[in-house]
């Protein structure tokens, strides 16, 4: 026992009397503790890693996220598909044939109109495809940007807002943001100060209008249903106009949705209105309205209407944050209150309901 705990004591007193040294990272004296030596050595300096030791280790990606079996709707869908495909097909060269058969002019006709048919369907899903890219491009645009904010990563910011000034690159409009935000990139090296500069020079002209789309949009909501005398007059004009609304808003933040991408588009509205209570939105609106002492003012017609009005305004305000290709950094952006007074006032300028 006295052999073995000699050499350890010696060594114990060695390291007690050693002058303090700096050592570079990439110096080679310089190695992290493991499991197989955990002490250092004579001239070596030893990195010991600091963890959490309240920290609960995460469970495997698996264990949270059922395996994907197979998709037996998605054969139904091709299955389906396939068939109506090929039922069309046969149905067009059983036509052809048969003015084929009839005279040779009426064949010919029928080739050409298959042919423009096609050229119409092929340029009709390329259309598709570039929309529903667009719409994704803006998605991770949007992303990309506010993790570069939320890291303050200059690097990550400067690549983010270069696909930004590409995607307004056409865009006269946006012209002079565009030479405002160049000059910046050049002199900002905070990340998060470089999306806050585009958030002010670029694309606050754009809020603006897209605030104006909203108002205006809130504004016929609420006459409509306050003259309307039908129910079914007021769904269908709620319904058109917020389809109308998200289809403006994403047109002018640069999405230009086809019909696929709008609808991935007015689900992805829907959803950011459940992830922020956007369900619950009518009693609370109802509560602010009748806060303000609108009962007292205006008819039971005309607070419908202002309510159907906030609540439109609330679908393009989750509009604006579902298209717009940044987030807002330097504000919150806009929300229900900004609308309230105006249409408020707007409403009661407007003339009682039959």
């Amino acid at each position: 026992m006295t052999s073995r705990t000699g050499p350890s004591r010696k060594a114990t007193s060695e390291e007690s009397k050693r002058k303090p040294a700096a050592f570079a990272l990439d110096d080679q004296r310089v190695r992290f503790a493991d499991d197989d030596l955990d002490t250092a050595l004579s001239a070596e300096a030893l990195i010991t890693p600091e963890g959490d030791p309240d920290a609960i280790p995460r469970l495997p990606y698996e264990a949270t996220h059922p395996s994907k079996g197979v998709s037996f709707g998605k054969w139904i869908a091709i299955g389906l598909g396939g068939l109506v495909s090929l039922s069309v097909g046969l149905a067009v060269d059983s036509l052809i044939r048969d003015l084929f058969a009839r005279t040779d002019w009426l064949g010919w006709s029928a080739v050409a109109l298959a042919a423009l048919a096609a050229v119409g369907l092929l340029g009709l899903v390329i259309r598709e495809l570039l929309g529903i890219l667009r719409v994704g491009k803006i998605d991770q645009l949007r992303d990309h940007l506010a993790a570069a904010a939320d890291a303050n990563d200059a690097r990550s910011a400067q690549s983010g807002l270069k696909d930004l000034l590409a995607l307004y690159a056409n865009r006269p409009e946006t012209a002079r943001g565009r030479k405002v935000l160049t000059g910046h990139m050049r002199e900002v090296i905070d990340g998060r100060d470089l999306v806050i500069l585009a958030e002010r020079d670029l694309l606050a002209p754009l809020d603006l209008e897209a605030r104006r789309i909203v108002m205006n949009s809130a504004k016929r909501v609420s006459l409509v249903t306050a003259v309307s005398p039908r129910a079914l007059v007021d769904l269908l004009a709620v319904l058109f106009e917020n389809m109308r609304t998200i289809r403006r808003l994403s047109a002018l933040y640069g999405g230009r949705p086809g019909t696929l991408g709008f609808f991935r588009l007015a689900r992805q509205v829907a959803t950011h209105l459940a992830l922020t209570g956007g369900m619950a939105a009518g009693d609370s609106l109802a509560s602010q309205v009748l806060g303000h002492g609108l009962a007292a003012r205006l008819s039971a017609r005309l607070g419908e209407g202002v309510i159907n009005g906030l609540l439109t305004a609330r679908i393009g305000i989750a509009a604006i944050a579902v298209c717009r290709p940044a987030p807002f950094v330097a504000t919150k952006g806009p929300g229900v209150s900004d609308f309230m007074g105006e249409l408020i006032k707007s409403t009661e300028k407007e003339p009682s309901a039959p």
